[in-house]
């Protein structure tokens, strides 16, 4: 059974729709979404086990010289896609 994550993510001013191009390009992410608000990006992301979400996170997406901060919520239960 895969693994399903949320991250929400604040980015540098400006960068938000280059930064959402590269995103989409990693075979981990699900669904890529500009937010308004707090965040500014919200990644839906799926993997197999969790050293793979922590290698997504840390050698993926917080590489991004644009990301400034992540927060990850992992899926306990889902109830319908």
């Amino acid at each position: 059974m895969a693994l399903l994550a949320y991250v929400l993510v604040t980015l540098e001013s400006g960068s938000e729709r280059e930064v959402c191009r590269k995103i989409a390009q990693f075979d981990e992410v699900v669904e890529v979404n500009e937010l308004y608000g707090e965040y500014d990006v919200i990644i839906k992301v799926r993997v197999e086990k969790l050293p793979q979400l922590d290698a997504f996170l840390t050698e993926k997406l917080r590489a991004i010289p644009d990301v400034y901060l992540t927060a990850t919520m992992i899926v306990a239960e889902q109830y319908k896609e």
